[in-house]
């Protein structure tokens, strides 16, 4: 029985860990908003080597925790923003459409994931051309 019971655990496939979850990239937080991330209001967010850049805030996300049966992570937010540092906790999740969601502090939001080439400079309206209503 011991050995049966070996046998299934060695077998069994390992949980995702923290590092398995990667959230590196840029995001945007909705279609027509450009993949730049460049800190200012509706610019994408990027996270690169553990660290998430907003607008105007940088924060280094440590003390990873996976969250049971879920393609998620609970980090502790280390941030600095406009001088100020602070320290929140923030869930990263990856949607089911391949996008992030993430879960601060009573809110949610959801980004898509920007691709490989964006499109720079896109013309999103007619007033971006100098087209009056």
């Amino acid at each position: 029985m011991r050995l049966a019971i070996l046998a299934v655990l060695v077998t069994a496939p390992a949980a995702l860990s923290a590092q398995d979850l990667d959230f590196d990239g840029l995001w945007r937080s909705n279609p027509s908003a450009e993949c730049v991330a460049d800190g200012s209001d509706g610019a994408a967010l990027r996270i690169e080597d553990d660290v998430l850049y907003g607008v105007e805030n940088e924060c280094r996300m440590t003390a990873p925790v996976n969250v049971r049966n879920m393609s998620a992570v609970l980090y502790d937010m280390e941030c600095e923003s406009e001088g100020t540092a602070f320290t929140e906790r923030a869930m990263f999740l990856r949607a089911a459409d391949g996008g992030l969601l993430l879960v601060w502090d009573g809110f949610a939001f959801k980004y898509d994931a920007c691709g490989d080439d964006p499109a720079i400079g896109t013309v999103t309206t007619s007033e971006d051309i100098g087209i009056p209503d």
